[in-house]
């Protein structure tokens, strides 16, 4: 093995690794690409509306980029620790590296870093990924690791979650990322019609909708925590440290965006039945710029706008007149009476 600088042939390289998630990319590609344009045409908005304009587009594509960025990414609990531990199967060879555990809601994700990342002749950087979603068959990607002959400390972790591991974890978490990512998906939707209502002028409805935007996004982490917590925490052993895990970064985003949509739909919900003129001016939607449209409190105030139609407004309209001006249009009748029996 010395002529093969202490590398077993038979044990693929490490793979090269992209600096992040690919879906995660597009995704805050797409948004950002939609902000940037936004931007572009803000100098066309006139006066103070301008600011505005943008708190509202900044916000909305906020909340929509980490709905869409939650339910694809991989940290919704993590777990990393350093530790002393043996690197090949079959092999007396130990190396220190450091450990990590990303549980998503779609799969796992296990990296193995060395401290120093040059040891025993090789890089050891590795970023492995297992998934259940739909479609996938997680104990078949997990033979295929066996196969290329991954580190031994990612199969242990992988082992861990496979179906027919006595710890359970497969079942646990893959049942909760099945309803937290359907939960989202009813969240994300919710965010469009938001949106929709908004720009048609209906802003209590899209009040409504914003708060059942982060409803459902509460509702998303009260599954996924209900779920992992249905069976005791599985030991972790890793050479002599124990690997534990805890809520990720994507749980307490999707916290905080949950109750921002959900004090936001509040704030409009009041702001509607306070001070809804305030409310139209925030949203650049002013009854006074359209004189068409007429705004009756007896049908609704703000949200059941009376359109006058073309036959009304053509229409010639009996303007009463004063006591004063009909005597006089009388007696201008009566003295040309004589001129017309002539």
């Amino acid at each position: 093995m010395a002529a093969l600088g202490h590398r077993f042939p038979f044990y693929a390289g490490p793979k090269p690794t992209f600096p992040m998630d690919t879906t995660l990319a597009v995704i805050i590609t797409i948004f950002l690409t939609a902000l940037v344009t936004f931007i572009i045409i803000l100098p066309g908005i006139r006066g103070k509306m301008r600011l505005f304009w943008l708190l509202r587009v900044v916000t909305s594509l906020f909340i929509g980029a980490v709905i869409l960025a939650v339910n694809f990414s991989s940290e919704w609990s993590v777990g990393q620790v350093s530790t002393n531990t043996s690197y090949k199967a079959f092999s007396s060879e130990r190396i220190s590296a450091n450990i990590g555990l990303q549980v998503g809601l779609g799969g796992v994700n296990i990296t193995l870093r060395g401290t120093p990342v040059q040891q025993l002749n090789e890089t050891i950087n590795y970023n492995e990924g297992f998934t259940w979603r739909l479609g996938e068959n997680y104990a078949k990607e997990y033979s295929k690791a066996l196969e290329k002959g991954v580190p031994d400390p990612v199969l242990y972790l992988a082992e861990k979650f496979t179906p027919s591991s006595p710890c359970g974890l497969h079942h646990q978490y893959r049942l909760a990322g099945h309803y937290t990512s359907a939960t989202l998906w009813v969240a994300f939707l919710c965010w469009l019609l938001t949106n929709v209502m908004v720009s048609m002028a209906v802003l209590v409805y899209g009040g409504h909708m914003l708060l059942a935007t982060g409803i459902f996004q509460l509702l998303a982490l009260l599954f996924f925590s209900m779920a992992t917590s249905l069976t005791p925490p599985c030991p972790l052993h890793l050479g002599t440290a124990i690997l534990h895990t805890h809520h990720g970064p994507a749980f307490w985003i999707t916290l905080a965006t949950g109750l921002l949509c959900v004090l936001l739909g509040l704030a409009m919900a009041v702001a509607h039945r306070m001070r809804p003129h305030r409310l139209k001016a925030f949203f650049n939607q002013s009854a006074d710029e359209d004189p068409v449209l007429e705004w009756s409190p007896e049908e609704g105030g703000l949200l059941s706008p009376r359109y006058r139609s073309m036959a009304e407004s053509s229409r010639t309209q009996d303007i009463p007149l004063s006591r004063a001006s009909s005597e006089a249009c009388c007696e201008e009748e009566h003295s040309k009476e004589p001129d017309c029996a002539l």
